[in-house]
């Protein structure tokens, strides 16, 4: 098997991600869009590349950063809470273009479970459950998803991550201290970094193309209990729920990742 991977966006997950990789003996490319970081990339073990990429075109030596690695990974967030006006769809529709003519096989696509819409008269959501998300950032990740699958110049596997914790991201400030927060009774579907890397470690390592998976901790809490209860362990100030208004929201099941990959969750809620 080939032991070089590429991976678009060496951020707060694809930096460790990559680390952990190396770790495992594999030669990683990684692209970053911050010259500041070009350094840190280099410190893990990556090869750096600067790349950014924008509805007029990717700036940066994507081809070369492509090249010789039969494993691509996609890790790259819409941004449309900074750039409204952003076309994430025609982002990846470019990159794809890269793709097929790349050595890349295979491509791990971190999409979002924000492509189902909150709906508490079926809250259990699995793979098989309509994407049916209504926000603008929701349609883009539907979009982008399907022009990954649809292509059929490489198999692709697309991951569903629930709300992402861990290093510097610590769930109690999330709502600590913020008043009228609508949902009290809301199930929530958060996973940690540490899980979000052993799954994806998982699926190159068993080598689980062309199918999808969503993840996050089997624990389901409602926003109340669980925000109420990790803000007075930490000592924080306490959110205040509109208990008047509707809740809305989903339950993220995890059972094919657990079943298929065979992976047990190492944090739990």
């Amino acid at each position: 098997m080939n032991k070089q991977i590429s991976i678009i966006g060496c951020g707060w997950l694809g930096l460790p991600l990559a680390a952990e990789l190396i770790k495992d003996g594999y030669v990683i490319k990684g692209s970053t869009t911050s010259t500041d970081k070009l350094e840190e990339l280099k410190k893990v073990g990556i090869q750096p590349f600067l790349i950014s990429i924008s509805k007029e075109g990717i700036n940066g030596n994507i081809d070369h950063c492509l090249e010789e690695s039969e494993i691509l990974i996609v890790n790259i967030p819409p941004g449309l809470r900074k750039n409204p006006d952003a076309d994430f769809v025609k982002q990846m529709d470019l990159l794809c273009k890269h793709i097929e003519r790349s050595t890349i096989k295979s491509v791990l696509y971190v999409s979002s479970t924000a492509v189902y819409e909150d709906d508490m008269s079926m809250p259990v959501i699995t793979e098989e459950s309509p994407k049916n998300g209504q926000s603008a950032s929701a349609k883009q990740l539907i979009a982008a998803e399907q022009v990954f699958k649809t292509n059929q110049n490489f198999e692709t596997t697309i991951l569903r991550f629930g709300g992402l914790f861990g290093d510097n991201r610590n769930p109690a400030k999330f709502l600590s201290g913020k008043t009228d927060i609508k949902s009290p009774e809301g199930p929530i579907n958060l996973i940690h970094q540490d899980d979000c890397i052993a799954i994806i470690k998982r699926i190159i390592q068993g080598q689980h193309w062309n199918t999808d998976f969503n993840a996050a901790a089997p624990q389901h809490p409602t926003r109340k209990a669980y925000y109420t209860s990790l803000c007075k362990s930490q000592n924080l100030p306490i959110p205040q729920f509109d208990s008047a208004s509707q809740s809305r929201g989903k339950i993220i099941s995890s059972k094919k990742v657990e079943q298929i990959l065979k992976y047990e969750f190492k944090h739990h809620l």
